[in-house]
């Protein structure tokens, strides 16, 4: 009886380690920059989606169009957010600093819908969520480490969080390398439970990632992020992990995203991928060369286009709003979660289609998604009090047949590129 418990026991945990058997074995998360809904998706049918937003003058400023290239940037810091939000108001885009050649009204402004097709019919085909928001009040750096362990806390029972983008350093162009590898000198201020960002720390962590919970059931991961001459960037969450920076899980942090394409195509795709662009095929503001929509659509298209289509999951989203409007206040859970509003596609045969989601998601659900899909347990930080993204599934229905998502680029732009990596952030 012994012998058959411990057989029985080893059994199911095969069962949970091999995805075999569920209708997604693959999933994907492609991290896109610095968008709210208002700003990105004007005009899809049935989404939550402002023409107008209210100024701390109490004046109807009316959304005016702007090109995904338009050479400003909008301040994007936990102290934006704080001026943005108003204490719910959602009045202060106004007092938003703005930088570059600043239109009146800069925050006030939502992007070409010609320039964001690829962007629109993922997500008139598939589902978006109008009620996702980054889980923390302040820029790329916390969000990156939010997207693979839903914190940004600096050790497992740190009350505080890291609240910025990574400072300091004896250089202007240090300002980018934000982590484990950072020169002597880089910062990043943490926040306390009172709000207040009096301390700071040099910028590398140590806590489970999700990473480690796949380790431990041996199922693969990648994460594509920009190249070696920026290995360290705070786009590229693991290098401000400890134990994945300086262990054999670095070998998984693969610096070019577009060898993602190569890998969907040589049936390399690892079982759970994060994809992050390099700043000029992001959306992020003075970055991008607005090649983002083409990026995303070769990304989707190429696994639509394969046999990962069968059992994949795409989750496309963005990682903080950016300093544009957004006219839906966030809710509050601590001093620094929930934040704004950011677009969410969900991308599948089992994604429901021609569906807009109104339940309230944050990066922890993406987390969360993955977890209970591979069986993982859960690593008790947003994740665990985060929804499934169940309301955005159907595994009943009749998987879903690809479409092409039409782009001015196709993937063979992305993989012959051989320009430098634009900088990841600058704000």
């Amino acid at each position: 009886m012994r012998l058959f418990l411990v057989v029985l026991l080893v059994m199911l945990e095969a069962a949970c380690a091999d995805p075999v058997g569920r209708k997604i074995r693959h999933v994907v998360i492609i991290f896109q920059e610095n968008r709210t809904p208002d700003n990105l998706f004007q005009g899809l049918p049935n989404a939550d989606i402002a023409s107008a937003g209210r100024n701390s003058k109490g004046e109807i400023i009316a959304l005016t169009p702007v090109s995904l290239t338009a050479y400003y940037d909008m301040d994007h810091t936990h102290k934006a957010f704080v001026e943005m939000y108003d204490g719910g108001k959602m009045d202060g885009a106004d007092r938003v600093r703005c930088s570059g050649r600043c239109p009146p009204n800069p925050a006030f402004k939502y992007i070409n819908p010609t320039e964001v097709t690829p962007y629109l019919d993922l997500a008139r085909q598939y589902t978006f969520a109008d009620r996702m928001f980054q889980t923390h009040q302040g820029p790329s750096f916390p969000a990156h480490q939010f997207i693979i362990s839903g914190t940004s806390a600096p050790t497992a029972d740190s009350p505080m969080y890291a609240a910025e983008n990574v400072l300091g350093g004896t250089s202007p162009a240090n300002f980018y390398r934000a982590g484990c590898t950072a020169p002597e000198g880089e910062f990043v201020f943490l926040i306390a439970p009172d709000g207040r960002e009096s301390q700071r720390m040099f910028p590398c962590f140590e806590h489970e990632t999700l990473m480690d919970l796949l380790d431990a059931r041996h199922i693969t991961w990648r994460y594509y992020t920009i190249g070696t001459n920026w290995e360290n960037v705070l786009w590229t969450a693991p290098d401000a992990i400890a134990h994945l920076r300086f262990g054999t899980a670095w070998n998984n942090v693969i610096p070019s995203p577009a060898q993602v394409l190569l890998d969907i195509a040589r049936n390399r795709l690892a079982t759970v991928s994060w994809v992050i662009p390099s700043g000029q095929n992001s959306d992020h503001a003075t970055a991008t060369l607005g090649s983002g929509p083409s990026w995303v659509a070769a990304i989707v298209n190429a696994i639509g286009n394969s046999p990962y289509w069968a059992d994949t999951a795409i989750f496309v989203t963005w990682d903080d709003w950016g300093g544009w409007y957004d006219h839906v206040p966030p809710p509050i859970y601590n001093s620094y979660e929930y934040g704004f509003r950011v677009p969410l596609i969900v991308v599948s045969p089992y994604a429901k289609a021609q569906y807009v989601s109104h339940t309230m998601h944050n990066f922890g659900s993406i987390l969360r998604f993955i977890e209970e899909n591979f069986y993982l347990g859960t690593m008790g930080y947003a994740d665990s009090r985060s929804d499934n993204l169940s309301d955005c599934f159907d595994f009943e229905q009749i998987p879903l047949t690809f479409q092409t998502i039409v782009a001015p680029l196709k993937k063979d732009f992305f993989i012959k590129d051989k320009t430098p990596a634009a900088d990841p952030d600058d704000a």
